[in-house]
């Protein structure tokens, strides 16, 4: 069994982003999950990106966004959805909605997300 205390989740931040590692290389012994709690304030946004060697799992648990996909594709995402991106797959967010947006993403195999925020409280 593996505890993981709160005064081990590391926030990371970017300008309107805040990623929370519950679970994570940091804080883990895991080799096959990494799992994220995701908060983006009104008009925030994740850049479009790829993850090459992991898939991920992203569950809307409040307000609603908007994919950013391949080829500038776009789609609504909102509280209840579930989305789930292969090896590879382009994928980012925007929170296109008047309040806050937040999702639960688990990364396998995982990855420490550290590289892609500037704050690394």
């Amino acid at each position: 069994m593996e505890f993981i205390e709160n005064t081990t989740i590391r926030s990371l931040a970017n300008p309107g982003v805040i990623s929370r590692q519950l679970l994570s290389p940091h804080n883990s012994r895991s080799k096959r999950v990494t799992i994220t709690e995701v908060h983006l304030e009104p008009g925030a946004s994740q850049p479009r990106h790829t993850h090459e060697t992991s898939e991920q799992i992203w569950y809307a648990l409040e307000g609603a966004g908007t994919l950013l996909l391949a080829g500038g594709e776009e789609r609504p995402f909102a509280a209840g959805d579930v989305v789930r991106f292969e090896d590879g797959n382009v994928h980012g967010l925007r929170n296109a909605g008047p309040g806050a947006f937040t999702y639960l993403s688990v990364t396998a195999p995982p990855i420490d997300f550290g590289y892609a925020y500037r704050d690394k409280g």
